[in-house]
């Protein structure tokens, strides 16, 4: 079984279209689908400017994409505030911008990352391999989850 790369649904691997939607399926991306790739970026290890974190998350994202890395987690805390640190808040307008762009498919933040969220839902019927992600329903201020692919 495979995941249909529209809808989601569960179709045959051998499927050329899904028998939920009618989409036709890509073969090569049905061979990617099945190579699930996650890598992790600290945005703030060494506490670095917001200049630093954002080279290191543009350098990520065009890695994952050069390499067929599906998802990322970006690790960048969430502030001794309380209130959100500011790498964290300036990274997800970049994400948010990104996304408008095109350059991403979607990002999670990690205090949405939860089986009950219909975005994640999606995301854990195309990488069931994601279940078993530790901060999988935890509420996590400090990550965030970016979807390359």
């Amino acid at each position: 079984m495979t995941i249909c790369q529209v809808c989601g649904n569960d179709i045959s691997a051998a499927s050329l279209r899904c028998r939920f939607c009618g989409s036709r399926q890509d073969r090569d991306e049905l061979e990617q689908d099945l190579r699930f790739v996650k890598k992790i970026i600290n945005l703030e290890q060494g506490h670095p400017e917001i200049a630093v974190a954002f080279q290191k998350l543009d350098d990520g994202i065009k890695n994952a994409v050069k390499n067929n890395i599906q998802l990322l987690t970006l690790i960048h805390c969430y502030g001794s505030s309380g209130k959100g640190g500011r790498i964290r808040s300036e990274c997800r307008k970049n994400l948010h911008f990104m996304k408008s762009k095109g350059l991403i498919r979607d990002y999670i933040p990690g205090e949405d990352f939860s089986r009950r969220s219909g975005p994640v839902k999606m995301l854990l019927r195309r990488y069931p391999q994601l279940s078993g992600d530790r901060n999988l329903n935890r509420g996590n201020r400090g990550i965030t989850l970016v979807v390359i692919v």
